[in-house]
């Protein structure tokens, strides 16, 4: 089963995606914030870090590159409601995917299995 680390500062959205993400078939832990995250990468095997990018303590650029390093196979995906943020995580982290807010689930799913190669699990 693929894997997922959240990090997401927003409990609303937090347990929506999370909630979205396990009805589609993934195994999710969900965090509120980058530096909750680091310690598990460091020491789980998660296939997908699933990050805010504006979070406090350590934003989710940051939290990507500390991942590279920690944790290099774990793909990233960076999700956000702010534009200029999406031209600097594309500048400084180009292999990670943007999802811009608002979006819908089935969107976000559907992101998911493109980066895995999969078909549709469940339906949202």
């Amino acid at each position: 089963m693929i894997r997922i680390l959240l990090a997401e500062d927003e409990e609303a959205m937090r347990t929506y995606l999370a909630r979205a993400l396990q009805n589609a078939g993934y195994d999710v832990v969900a965090v509120d914030r980058g530096t909750a995250a680091l310690p598990l990468l460091m020491d789980g095997d998660f296939d997908l870090l699933l990050s805010d990018i504006v979070m406090p303590e350590m934003d989710g650029i940051e939290l990507a590159q500390r991942c590279a390093e920690v944790s290099p196979r774990t793909k990233v995906m960076f999700i956000t409601g702010f534009a200029a943020v999406t031209l600097k995580a594309s500048r400084e982290a180009p292999q990670a995917k943007v999802l811009s807010k608002p979006f819908h689930l089935k969107d976000l799913v559907m992101e998911v299995e493109r980066i895995f190669g999969q078909q549709v699990q469940a339906s949202i």
